[in-house]
């Protein structure tokens, strides 16, 4: 089943069971597949694409989520937060910081990566290697307070 095919099902059911804020995030999601199909030669989308279409509706939802609550707007914040539950369903499991370390210490022992001034190479080939498994700025912090010490 792909992943498009996958979200189609889940809003059938989400429809058929009378959940308004499931519907509404899946319902954003296929949207932005939509978009991406069509913006493209292709009219299939790619696993790892709607993986990171999926990544950036999280995130934003997660952003929206902290400027509610930064507003006093629960009500508002609860919905976010509950679409944004609803998204990471669909994500692949994230590596903790602990597994994103042991990554960065084994990238920067495989590359022979001396100084701070060669970031740029550890961070070229840890952003592919994790792409969908971790947050850039995780990596990038992890890796400059390595290379720092």
């Amino acid at each position: 089943m792909t992943f498009t095919e996958r979200i189609n099902l889940d809003i059938k059911n989400a429809m058929l069971a009378k959940e308004k804020e499931k519907l509404a995030a899946l319902r954003d999601i296929k949207s932005k597949l939509l978009l991406e199909a069509t913006s493209g030669p292709d009219a299939e989308v790619t696993e790892e694409a709607a993986i990171k279409i999926c990544m950036k509706l999280h995130k934003q939802r997660m952003e929206t989520h902290a400027l509610y609550q930064a507003q006093n707007r629960a009500d508002l914040a609860a919905e976010e937060l509950y679409q944004a539950q609803v998204i990471e369903a669909y994500l692949p499991k994230m590596l903790t910081e602990d597994e994103i370390r042991a990554e960065v210490q084994a990238t920067i022992t495989q590359l022979g990566v001396t100084g701070p001034q060669e970031m740029g190479k550890v961070m070229g080939v840890l952003s592919g290697k994790l792409a969908g498994k971790a947050d850039g700025k995780v990596i990038a912090a992890l890796v400059k307070e390595t290379l720092s010490n």
